[in-house]
C-alpha cells in the first residue's frame, strides 16, 4: 500500500466498546478496557469512525476513552491552521501526546529525492522543514516523518548515499535547537525507495550525527524487506527514535498476520522504551465489530 493512499484513505479500524455486562473477579471489562496501555500506542484518524463518528476529534475523545494515549497524523501539515489548532488543543487538554506527521515537500510518489543533489529540490525540503516547525508547536509535536525518496539510478549508490547525508544536516541545524527530530523511515512499497534496510538507515543516522535524526522503525515494512524484527530492532537501537506497527501481509491490526507481537511488544518494553509507537494500519475487518477486534488485539498483545 503506498503512503499517499494510506494517508488518504479512510481506513475502518479502531476500537468499539468491549463487552461490559460481564464481571470477572469484581472488575467490570469496560473500565479495564479504558486504563492506559503499558505501552504509547498512537491511532489515526479514521481509525474510530465507526464508532466515534467522522470528526476526528471526536474520535480521539474515544481512542482516550478506551486507554490509548497518543495519536499520529500523517496529513498534519495539508490541514488548515485553524484544524490543527483545535487538534493540539485536543489533546493538550486529555494529556494526551501527538506523534509522528510527514513533512510534506514532495507528495507521494516521490520523483524527485535527497539522491540526486538537486539543489533547488534541497531548498524546497528545508522549506518545508521550517514549515513543519510551526506546525509542530500547535500539537506540541516533537518527531517528523521524512522519506528520502526514490534511487536516482544516473548515480553511484554511494554518491547518491553522500547526497541524501548532505541534504538532512542543514535539516537537523533547524529541528535540534528546538528539541524536534525528523525520523527516517524505510520503506517497502516499491523497489524503487532509496532507504530499505536497518543497517543502511542506521549508517545514514550515524553519519549525520545529530539528535534531530532518527530512524523511524515501522515493523511492517521491515518484516516485509528482512525479517528478523527484534534482533534487528536490537542492533540498531541507539538511533530509533519512533516505532510504528503493522501486521503481515494484510498491513492490519496485531494477531492479523504473521508477526507475534506480544512477543515483539513485550522486548520492547523490557528495553525501556518510553516514546510512540504508531498504529500505521487498517483493521482485518469492517465496522464497529473490526474496530472492537483491534482494540482487543492490542489489549492482548499488551497484556505481558
Amino acid at each position: 500500500m503506498q503512503r499517499r493512499k494510506f494517508m488518504h484513505q479512510s481506513l475502518l479500524a479502531g476500537a468499539g466498546v468491549l463487552a461490559a455486562s460481564t464481571v470477572n473477579a469484581g472488575v467490570n471489562h469496560k473500565a479495564e478496557a479504558a486504563k492506559p496501555f503499558k505501552l504509547n500506542y498512537a491511532f489515526h484518524d479514521g481509525m474510530f469512525s465507526n464508532s466515534a463518528g467522522s470528526s476526528f476529534l471526536d474520535q480521539i475523545q474515544y481512542g482516550y476513552d478506551m486507554g490509548f494515549r497518543a495519536i499520529e497524523d500523517n496529513g498534519f501539515m495539508d490541514r488548515p491552521v485553524d484544524e490543527q489548532k483545535k487538534i493540539g488543543d485536543k489533546l493538550a487538554r486529555l494529556g494526551m501526546s501527538m506523534g509522528v506527521f510527514v513533512v510534506n515537500f514532495d507528495h507521494w510518489p516521490l520523483h524527485t529525492s535527497m539522491t540526486s543533489g538537486d539543489k533547488e529540490w534541497r531548498k524546497k525540503f528545508l522549506d518545508a522543514c521550517k514549515n513543519a516547525v510551526e506546525c509542530a508547536k500547535r500539537c506540541n509535536a516533537k518527531w517528523m516523518t521524512v522519506v528520502p525518496g526514490n534511487y536516482e539510478r544516473k548515480l553511484p549508490l554511494d554518491i547518491q548515499t553522500a547526497n541524501v547525508i548532505e541534504t538532512l544536516r542543514p535539516a537537523c541545524e533547524i529541528f535540534e535547537p528546538l528539541g524536534l527530530v525528523m525520523v527516517l523511515e524505510a520503506l517497502s512499497d516499491t523497489p524503487d525507495l532509496f532507504l530499505r534496510y536497518t543497517d543502511q538507515t542506521f549508517a545514514i543516522c550515524k553519519a549525520v550525527n545529530s539528535p534531530a535524526c532518527k530512524f523511524l522503525f515501522d515493523m511492517y515494512h521491515m518484516q516485509r524487506n528482512e525479517g528478523n524484527i527484534i534482533n534487528n530492532l536490537d542492533l540498531v537501537w541507539d538511533e530509533i527514535g519512533y516505532l510504528q506497527i503493522g501486521d503481515n501481509p494484510g498491513r492490519n491490526e496485531p494477531f492479523s498476520g504473521e508477526m507475534y507481537y506480544k512477543n515483539i511488544f513485550k522486548h520492547i518494553y523490557n528495553k525501556g522504551y518510553k516514546g510512540i509507537l504508531g498504529m500505521e494500519h487498517g483493521n482485518s475487518e469492517k465496522g464497529k465489530e473490526g474496530e472492537a477486534k483491534l482494540v482487543k488485539a492490542y489489549r492482548d498483545s499488551d497484556d505481558f
